[in-house]
Order: C-alpha cells, then sequence, then structure tokens
C-alpha cells in the first residue's frame, strides 16, 4: 500500500534548498585554501568545477550530486568564479563513474559517511521518538535531516527522507494505539465500536454527533 504523502510541494523544496542569494553563497560555500588545493588536483575546467560543486552540496544542504540534481546557476557562477574557471562544466553531470569517484573523495575529505540501509532504520528509530509526540510532516522530515546532518551522514533524496518519516510515524501511532487500548476491558471495546454506529435519528454516527460543535443557546435550542 502506498504511503501517504507528508509534505506539500512546497514543503519538500524547503527541506534540501540550496541557497541562491550572493550572502548566503559566501556564508554557505566560501572555499578554504584546502578547499582550493584538493580541487587543484582535478584535470580540466569541467572537472573542477564538478569537484566543487559536489564539495559545495555536500557541505551545505549535505546532498550527494546526482544526474537530476538541479544546481542553481547562481550556485555554479558563484564557485566558478572562486576557482577562476568557466561556469560552463560540460558534461560533467552526466558521468556516473566520475561524479561518484569524487564524491567518495570528498566525503572522506569531509569526515562523511554515505547514506544505506542500516542508516534508514537508525533514522525510522530516531524520528520515531518524534513521531510519538507530532504527527506534523514537516517537523517529522526536519528532525530526519538534522539527524543525518548531526550525524555527518550524506542526506538522501528528498522521498527517501519521507518515506522513513512515514514508516516511523506508522510504529508510532500503532504504539500509541496499544498504549490506549491495551487495558480496555471487552465492556469498554463494545462501547467504542457503539461510538461508530449510525444514530437512530440522524444520518450521522455517535461519534460524529459528539464531535460536532454545541450550539449558541437560543430560544428554539
Amino acid at each position: 500500500m502506498a504511503l501517504r504523502a507528508l509534505l506539500t510541494t512546497a514543503e519538500r523544496g524547503q527541506i534540501l534548498a540550496i541557497p541562491t542569494g550572493t550572502e548566503d553563497l559566501a556564508a554557505r560555500y566560501t572555499l578554504s585554501d584546502a578547499d582550493k588545493s584538493l580541487i587543484r588536483q582535478r584535470r580540466g575546467e569541467a572537472n573542477r568545477l564538478g569537484f566543487t560543486v559536489q564539495l559545495a552540496l555536500l557541505r551545505y544542504p549535505g546532498i550527494a550530486l546526482a544526474e537530476d540534481t538541479e544546481v542553481p546557476p547562481e550556485l555554479v557562477s558563484w564557485l566558478a568564479s572562486r576557482i577562476a574557471v568557466s561556469s560552463e562544466w560540460g558534461e560533467y553531470g552526466t558521468r556516473e563513474e566520475t561524479r561518484q569517484e569524487h564524491g567518495r573523495e570528498i566525503r572522506a575529505y569531509l569526515g562523511m559517511s554515505a547514506f544505506g540501509i542500516a542508516e534508514f532504520r537508525e533514522l525510522v528509530e530516531h524520528v520515531g521518538g518524534v513521531a510519538a509526540q507530532t504527527d506534523k510532516g514537516l517537523l517529522l522530515v526536519e528532525s530526519a535531516r538534522d539527524f543525518l546532518r548531526a550525524r555527518k551522514v550524506a542526506l538522501p533524496g528528498i522521498s527517501v527522507l519521507e518515506r522513513a518519516c512515514a514508516q516511523a510515524l506508522t510504529r508510532a501511532n500503532r504504539n500509541i494505539y496499544a498504549t490506549l487500548c491495551g487495558h480496555l476491558s471487552i465492556e469498554h471495546r463494545k462501547r467504542l465500536d457503539g461510538l461508530l454506529l449510525r444514530r437512530p435519528d440522524s444520518s450521522s454516527t455517535e461519534i460524529g454527533w459528539l464531535r460536532q460543535a454545541p450550539l449558541r443557546p437560543n430560544a428554539r435550542a
């Protein structure tokens, strides 16, 4: 069964947003001397720029460069000017082997690890604690993102984060249900089931009637 979406389209864009403003670019992506030394070891301008973009994205927002990653042109131009290369990076984004090799080197340089099955399970466990307190999708996914960042794990795609949070929320709801219903007697369960029955004098169920807002007192009432 498909998991329900936790985020709106706008929220998905917000979670792993890449800065584009000049001040934000300077704050997030200023290169150190060590960065530049590592970048200069690449051959060709396209490789140097592609390597720099990967380094920037893994540093913030913490994502790996994939073939379908939409890199803002503002970021590419800003980084290109910092390493004195053309902002045209050619076919770098489609060279999977080069991207993966650079990605491994950059993760090692930054002290980061790749996201895998073990990290997914840890993420579900962590978010489960948050999901016991709220079912707000944005809060859950932000918690997942921040948890991986704190552990210096490269972030997966937003759909993976959302799926982990949906699983955690399902588990949390089951635990809450078990806690609430674990000590109910058979009589209690029957009476609760009765709230789902339709009222004889109305088209609503008992629980639907109970949920209705009380009317303001008036002469007719």
